[in-house]
C-alpha cells in the first residue's frame, strides 16, 4: 500500500503540476493579450503623433526648401552680376588706353592715319541693288517705305 500511495501521491502531484503549468499559461496568454491591446493603443498614439508631426512640419519644410534654392539661384545671380562687373571693368581699362582707342576707331569707323590710304572694297552686287534702288527718288516717300517694309519681310535671298 506503501507503493499505491506514493504512485498515488505521485500522479495527484503531477496533476496539480499540469493544472498550475495550465494556469500559468492561461495568465501568460492573458497578459499577453492585455499587453497587445495595450501595446496597440500605445501605438496608434504613437503614429497619430507621428501623423500629426508630419502633417504640421509639412509646410515649414517645403518652405525652407523653396527658400534655399531661391537663395541659391541669387548667389548665382550675384555671382553672374560679379563676373559681368569685372568684365566692364576690363573694357573700362582698355578704353583708357590711347592704343585701344585707335585700334577700335581704325576697326570700326575705317579711321586712317595721315599718310596712309584707305581701301573700301564694293560688293558688285550690292552696286546693282543700289542703282535698282536710285529711281525711288522720283516716287513718293511711303512708297519708299513699303517697298522697305516689304523688303524686311521677305526671306534673305542670299
Amino acid at each position: 500500500m506503501a507503493g499505491n500511495r506514493d504512485r498515488f501521491s505521485t500522479a495527484t502531484r503531477l496533476k496539480a503540476l499540469g493544472e498550475r503549468t495550465a494556469a500559468h499559461v492561461y495568465r501568460s496568454q492573458s497578459r499577453r493579450q492585455v499587453r497587445r491591446s495595450r501595446l496597440t493603443g500605445r501605438a496608434a498614439l504613437l503614429v497619430l503623433v507621428l501623423c500629426t508631426l508630419v502633417v504640421a512640419l509639412a509646410y515649414p519644410m517645403r518652405q525652407y526648401v523653396s527658400q534655399r534654392s531661391e537663395i541659391a539661384e541669387q548667389q548665382r545671380e550675384a555671382d553672374r552680376a560679379r563676373q559681368r562687373l569685372e568684365e566692364l571693368r576690363d573694357e573700362k581699362a582698355r578704353w583708357q588706353d590711347p592704343a585701344y582707342v585707335e585700334q577700335q576707331a581704325r576697326r570700326h569707323l575705317h579711321y586712317v592715319r595721315p599718310g596712309e590710304i584707305g581701301y573700301t572694297v564694293i560688293d558688285p552686287e550690292a552696286e546693282e541693288r543700289r542703282s535698282a534702288d536710285e529711281g525711288a527718288a522720283d516716287r513718293p516717300w511711303y512708297s519708299n517705305v513699303w517697298d522697305g517694309v516689304d523688303k524686311a519681310d521677305r526671306p534673305d535671298e542670299d
